[in-house]
C-alpha cells in the first residue's frame, strides 16, 4: 500500500484510507443539531458568570448579556451561510485555506485547534471547584487553583469525556440530548426558585460604584458571557453529519443563540433581584462574595431558604460542565480530523474507525487538553483565554463571506444572509472589540503563543527539503501583519483599567479598534487568491471525495495539477 507524505513531519496515510466524506454518518438532524449547540453553551458559564458580570457591571450586567448576544449572533448569521455552502465537519478548518491559501488556512488551523481543545479542560476545572465542597484538596482557595491533587482529577475527569465519543456520532447527540433537558431545567428551576423565594427589586438602583459602561463590555469577554454564548459552533463543526443541511444549519444555529440570550439574560435578572441589598453595603457590586465562592448560585439559594434547590444545583455542577465538556470534545476532534485533511496538522488525524468516529484525532484532543491544565489551573484563567482565541478563530468568517460574495455569486446558498455588506464588517468589528476588553495580559499571551507557533513551523519549513517545499502564499498573508500587530499594540497602549499603559482612553482604544477592523477588511479582500485559484480551491473542499488525493494531486507551486 503506498503512502503519501503529510505536511508536517513527514507523517503519511494511506492512499485510499477512510475519511469523513466515506464512513461520517449523517444522522444528525435538527433537534439533535439544536441540542448540541445549546448543550455546548450550557455549561460552567451559567454557574459562574452572573456574579462575575455583576461584580464588573451592576445591574448592568444584564444589558452584557444583551451585547454579547448581539455580537454572537452577527458572527452566527455570518456562518448560518458559509456553512450551508460548505456543509462539512470541521468546515471553518476547511473555509479558511479557500480566500487566502495555504499559509493563513494554517494559521486559522492552529488557532482553531487551540480554542477547541481548552473547553472540555474548563469544564472539569468547573466540576472540581464546585466539588471541592464535598471533596476536599481539589481546590487551593487562596489562588481559585486546582492543587495537584485536583490536576490528576482534571485529567481522569476529560479521559472520561474522549472515552464516551468514541460511541457513534447518533449515540453522542442522543446522551448529549438527555443532559441537555437537565441542563436547561435546572437553570429555568433556578430562576423561579430565586424569584419566589426572595424578590428585591431595589437592587437595580444600586450603581456600581465605578459609574461608567466599562464593566458593561469587558464582562463581555472576562465574565464568561463570550464563552457561553458561542455554543452555535457546535452545529457548524457538525455540519457533515447532518442529512439536510440548507434546513437544519440556519435554524439550529440562529436558534441556539437566541435561546441561549434569553435563558442566561433572565439567569441574570435573577441572581441580582434575589441579592439580600445588605450584602452590597459594604464593598458593593465588585465586593459581592460567598462563602461558597466556586458555588454562587447555590450559596445564593443557601441565602435565600432555599437549601433544598442548593443540592440540585450542586448535582448540576457536575452535569452541566460534564455534558458541555463531552460534546465538546466530539467538536475538537472533528477540528484536528479537519486539520488533518488540509495539511495543518499530520494527516493521519483524518483517519476514522469502523464506527465513524475519527479517533486518533480524539486521543490527540485528550493529550493537548490536558496540557492545559498546567498553565491555566482555574476557572477564570481559562474564560478570557478562550474567548479571545474564540472570537479570532471566527473572525475570518465575514472576510470569507464577502470575499465569496463577490467571486462566486452562483453558489448555492439554501439560506442567504439579507444586508451581509453590513452585518459582515458589524461582526469582524464586534468580534475584534471583544478581543481588546479581554485585557492587555490576555492579548499578549494570545499574540506571543501564535508568535511562538509560527516560528516553529517557520523553522520547520526552512529545514524542509527543497523538493518538498510548498508555496504557502506568503503574499497573501501580509495583511496580518498590520491586523494581529495593531490589535497588540492598541491593547498596550489602551487603558490602564484593560492592562495597558494608559496612553488611550477606553473609547479612544475601541475607535481604534473599530478604524483597525475596517482598514484590515479592505486590505484583506484587497489580497485573496486570484478568482481561478479560489475556484479550484473550492472545487476541492466542496467535494469531500478529492481530499484523499488531494496532496498528492498538487504540484509544488500549491496548485492543482
Amino acid at each position: 500500500m503506498v503512502s503519501d507524505p503529510g505536511v508536517l513531519g513527514g507523517v503519511g496515510y494511506p492512499r485510499g484510507a477512510v475519511t469523513q466524506s466515506q464512513k461520517l454518518k449523517k444522522e444528525a438532524g435538527i433537534i439533535g443539531l439544536l441540542y448540541a449547540g445549546v448543550g455546548g453553551m450550557i455549561g460552567s458559564g451559567w454557574l459562574f458568570g452572573p456574579l462575575s458580570a455583576a461584580q464588573q457591571a451592576g445591574p448592568l450586567s444584564i444589558l452584557a448579556w444583551l451585547i454579547g448576544g448581539v455580537a454572537v449572533l452577527a458572527l452566527a448569521l455570518v456562518y448560518a451561510e458559509l456553512a450551508t455552502i460548505l456543509p462539512r465537519s470541521g468546515a471553518l478548518v476547511h473555509m479558511s485555506h479557500l480566500t487566502h491559501g495555504r499559509l493563513v488556512g494554517r494559521i486559522w488551523g492552529w488557532i482553531l485547534v487551540l480554542a477547541y481543545v481548552t473547553i472540555a479542560p474548563v469544564e472539569a476545572v468547573a466540576i472540581l471547584s464546585y466539588s471541592d465542597a464535598y471533596i476536599p484538596g481539589l481546590i487551593d482557595h487562596a489562588t481559585t487553583s486546582l492543587t495537584p491533587k485536583g490536576i490528576m482529577a482534571a485529567i481522569a475527569l476529560l479521559a472520561v469525556m474522549v472515552s464516551l465519543n468514541f460511541f457513534t456520532i447518533r449515540h453522542v447527540l442522543t446522551m448529549n440530548s438527555t443532559a441537555t433537558w437537565w441542563k436547561l431545567a435546572v437553570p429555568i428551576g433556578t430562576i423561579f426558585v430565586l424569584l419566589s423565594a426572595s424578590y428585591h427589586p431595589e437592587n437595580f438602583t444600586i450603581v456600581h460604584e465605578k459609574a461608567d459602561v466599562e464593566g458593561l463590555f469587558t464582562a463581555v469577554s472576562t465574565a464568561g458571557i463570550f464563552f457561553s454564548l458561542f455554543g452555535f459552533r457546535q452545529a457548524i463543526d457538525l455540519a457533515g453529519e447532518t442529512k439536510n443541511p440548507g434546513r437544519a444549519l440556519p435554524i439550529a444555529v440562529i436558534g441556539t443563540v437566541l435561546i441561549g440570550v434569553l435563558l442566561y439574560a433572565a439567569l441574570q435578572f435573577a441572581f441580582i433581584a434575589a441579592l439580600d441589598p445588605a450584602m452590597l453595603k459594604e464593598g458593593g457590586w465588585p465586593g459581592l462574595r460567598f462563602d461558597h465562592i466556586s458555588g454562587p448560585f447555590a450559596a445564593l439559594a443557601v441565602a435565600v431558604g432555599a437549601g433544598w434547590w442548593a443540592m440540585i444545583l450542586y448535582s448540576d455542577a457536575i452535569v452541566s460542565p460534564a455534558a458541555c465538556g463531552f460534546i465538546y470534545t466530539t467538536t475538537a476532534s472533528r477540528i484536528l480530523m479537519a486539520s488533518g485533511e488540509t495539511g495543518d496538522l499530520p494527516r493521519w488525524l483524518r483517519l476514522v474507525n469502523r464506527f465513524g468516529v475519527p479517533w486518533l484525532a480524539l486521543l490527540v484532543t485528550f493529550g493537548l487538553g490536558a496540557l492545559f491544565f498546567f498553565p491555566f489551573p482555574s476557572w477564570h484563567k481559562l474564560v478570557s483565554y478562550i474567548s479571545s482565541i474564540t472570537v479570532l478563530s471566527y473572525g475570518i468568517g465575514p472576510i470569507l463571506l464577502l470575499r465569496l460574495r463577490l467571486s462566486m455569486p452562483e453558489i448555492p446558498r439554501s439560506f442567504k444572509l439579507r444586508g451581509a455588506w453590513l452585518i459582515a464588517p458589524f461582526a469582524f468589528i464586534t468580534s475584534n472589540f471583544i478581543i481588546l476588553w479581554a485585557g492587555f495580559e490576555t492579548v499578549n499571551f494570545l499574540f506571543l503563543l501564535l508568535g511562538a507557533f509560527s516560528l516553529v513551523y517557520a523553522a520547520y519549513y526552512c529545514l524542509t527539503p527543497q523538493s518538498r517545499k510548498e508555496d504557502l502564499d506568503w503574499l497573501h498573508a501580509l495583511w496580518l501583519i498590520p491586523y494581529f500587530g495593531g490589535m497588540w499594540l492598541i491593547s498596550a497602549l489602551g487603558p490602564a483599567e484593560l492592562g495597558g499603559n494608559g496612553l488611550y482612553s477606553f473609547t479612544s482604544a475601541m475607535l481604534l479598534v473599530a478604524l483597525l477592523s475596517i482598514v484590515t477588511l479592505m486590505l484583506a479582500l484587497a489580497t485573496t487568491l486570484p478568482e481561478t485559484r479560489l475556484r479550484e480551491e473550492m472545487a476541492v473542499v466542496a467535494n469531500p471525495t478529492v481530499l484523499t488525493g488531494a496532496a498528492s494531486a498538487r504540484d509544488r507551486s500549491g496548485h492543482l495539477a
